[in-house]
């Protein structure tokens, strides 16, 4: 019964997602234009899902942060352009938020059976819907017929979207204003339970454990999950199939920069270093003063004194390129520390 209950309330959540932009929308709204649309769509989800299994969490929330600003009509899959700043770098979004490459697939699949008709909106929507159930969640009627966006906002994206930093009234607020309930947000944020948190989003509150947090619960999840999920989740191969041009993309870039100033190879490696004593080897050092941030740049030990972040921006730029929202800054950090020695022993080696 309690699992009947959690599930219903899931479904209406994610309906009510779906209609924030409160638009004339139908289930049948492609069945003349494009019958084939949702078949279509709900086998590259589910290709996507078997591949990996966790892209299912990453779907719904893509969907969620999509139609928190400005409703949901894909702006979130808008990049960079000289009108557009993409809500893909806005905080709550950078590095974290995931599935482009799958909508993009599915876009590519349904244009090749009826071109020009389906919006990335509802493809966005259906794809939350079947990704929940590719893994044995919950399955709802879609209401389609959104437009897609010509804009985007970032503002409204670092603005309106939750952060792991954001205190309960602050929670309750924002989802209040998109018409959702404390018990919607409860709901919503349950879908994590099939996905996968970055540590750095949890393990300070583990780790410095403050009233609101049972003693011993923080304890055992010290001993147990942050040894066994946080530092053990970790492979040479990660890359391979998500990005396999990701280390090359890399060592270019740190090959190039080092080749300008050979300085920069000690750089980047004490940059790593710095980054990996504070919160574990999570790119925190590149986070800038926010209102919610105090930036790991002004501590005394850092101050005027670490470098390399533009040679990191470059280095992730160049992956974006080739694998939008896959590589994460903390491994291009640690990458970049040992392109770098090896720029410099080959170095080295050529001038002996």
């Amino acid at each position: 019964m309690a699992y009947r209950m959690i599930t219903t309330s899931f479904v209406v959540t994610l309906v009510l997602l779906s209609t924030i932009c409160d638009a004339q929308l139908s289930s049948t709204f492609y069945d003349t234009t494009c019958p084939d649309a949702l078949t279509t769509i709900r086998t590259a989800i589910r290709t996507a899902v078997s591949k990996e299994r966790r892209m299912a969490a990453s779907l719904i929330r893509l969907h969620f942060h999509d139609c928190f600003v400005q409703g949901c009509d894909a702006s979130i899959l808008l990049n960079d352009s000289t009108t557009i700043e993409s809500e893909k770098t806005a905080l709550p979004n950078l590095n974290s938020v995931r599935g482009f490459q799958v909508i993009d697939n599915a876009k590519s699949q349904v244009e090749k059976v009826c071109p020009g008709v389906v919006s990335c909106a509802d493809i966005v929507a259906v794809a939350a819907r079947d990704a929940s159930f590719a893994v044995g969640g919950p399955s709802w009627t879609v209401k389609l017929g959104r437009r897609d966006s010509t804009t985007a906002s970032k503002t409204l994206a670092n603005t309106h979207l939750p952060l792991f930093t954001d205190d309960l009234q602050t929670l309750i607020s924002k989802f209040t204003i998109k018409d959702l309930t404390a018990k919607d947000m409860v709901t919503l944020s349950g879908a994590h339970t099939i996905g996968q948190a970055q540590c750095f989003t949890f393990r300070d509150r583990i780790y410095n454990n403050a009233s609101d947090i049972d003693a011993g619960f923080a304890s055992t999840r010290q001993r147990v999950l942050l040894s066994t999920i946080c530092d053990a989740q970790l492979s040479s191969t990660f890359y391979d199939t998500t990005c396999p041009d990701a280390l090359t993309t890399i060592r270019t870039a740190i090959r190039t920069a080092v080749s300008k100033e050979r300085r920069m190879a000690a750089s980047l490696i004490r940059l790593h270093f710095h980054d990996c004593f504070v919160q574990g080897c999570d790119a925190s050092i590149l986070l800038n003063d926010s209102t919610t941030i105090e930036s790991e740049k002004t501590a005394l030990p850092n101050l005027n004194s670490v470098r390399g972040f533009q040679v990191i921006d470059n280095a992730k730029s160049q992956v974006e390129k080739v694998c939008p929202g896959v590589v994460s800054c903390a491994d291009i950090v640690a990458v970049a520390a040992r392109d770098a020695s090896f720029a410099v022993s080959l170095q080295f080696a050529l001038h002996a």
